[in-house]
């Protein structure tokens, strides 16, 4: 009998939900802003030098929250430059948060965006069917690695439209986190119907070195409040439990043996789940941040 179990990225409205659960009980958005506010700046410091406008893409952008944080630390550090803040984000609901937040925004004058809806995958295949190359200045891709059925060609493919003296930002979970402890011991379990792939800053690392890439790691920490996932009938638990899993309705849907003496024991008994720190690579144009978080920076020459 098939399992009942399926992707949690079959419902993107549930997994919105799930996700604001997450960042409720988690510190990432802060951890982010502290990085973006700390050292964001430093990174980008030749980025925009002599340019009369700064290009931005937002890869996986969401509903924008960290997104005008960056561009916020960009104007600060090249005043009175406009900014060309283009966003890919596959999710309709996300993107009018998004433009929500920049309507309600009273520091944006010098700022034009532009939304895609849709996947990495899918600007990949339109840019390349309609022969455009846009470059740009500073790339970033944040939690979004998991959901591309080819990481590194994906990753191949934005590192090729950066300009001289740009910058790559990825930003997924760390290899030392609880999170890669859950997922290494249960993840064969989780249902992605080819949705979603389990990938670290372990495996970031990997494709930077094959292809020669150098970078720096910023090890970022964050901690997570998983109390909510032991309280049974607890709906921001149960959200939560399935952000973690990945997978829609996990406590409905997961066999007994799964959900009461695997997944919720490790995380029960795995304290490292609630921690999560970052780590930065800087190679020439690729910059890349994780949870727990972990941030790897690349940079063109």
């Amino acid at each position: 009998m098939a399992s009942p179990m399926r992707s949690l990225l079959t419902d993107l409205s549930r997994y919105v939900r799930c996700f604001h659960v997450f960042l409720a009980k988690s510190t990432e958005h802060q951890t982010m802003k502290q990085f973006v506010e700390q050292q964001l700046p430093g990174l980008l410091a030749s980025t925009g030098s002599g340019k009369s406008a700064i290009n931005i893409l937002s890869v996986g952008g969401g509903a924008g929250e960290i997104d005008l944080q960056i561009i916020s630390a960009v104007q600060a550090s090249y005043p009175g430059v406009a900014i060309n803040n283009e966003v890919i984000e596959p999710s309709a609901d996300q993107i009018l948060k998004y433009k929500e937040r920049v309507a309600a925004a009273s520091n944006l004058n010098n700022v034009k965006f532009t939304w895609h809806e849709e996947t990495a995958n899918e600007y990949e295949s339109r840019m390349k069917s309609e022969k455009k190359s846009q470059k740009w200045d500073f790339i970033h891709m944040i939690q979004m690695l998991y959901y591309v059925k080819d990481i590194p060609a994906i990753i191949r493919f934005f590192h090729s439209l950066l300009d001289a003296q740009a910058k790559l930002l990825i930003i997924l979970v760390s290899e030392t986190s609880g999170w890669e402890t859950l997922w290494r011991k249960y993840g064969s379990s989780f249902p992605t119907d080819d949705l979603c792939t389990y990938v670290s800053s372990a495996h970031i690392k990997g494709i930077l070195d094959s292809v020669g890439l150098k970078y720096k790691i910023y090890e970022l920490p964050s901690r997570m409040d998983i109390t909510c996932c032991f309280a049974e009938g607890d709906n921001d638990g149960e959200l939560l439990l399935d952000f973690l899993t990945e997978t829609y309705e996990f406590s409905k849907n997961a066999p007994p043996e799964l959900k009461q003496q695997r997944s919720r024991s490790a995380l029960h008994e795995d304290q490292n789940l609630c921690r999560r720190s970052s780590q930065v690579q800087i190679p020439p144009s690729l910059l890349h941040y994780r949870r727990n978080w972990s941030n790897v920076r690349c940079a063109n020459a």
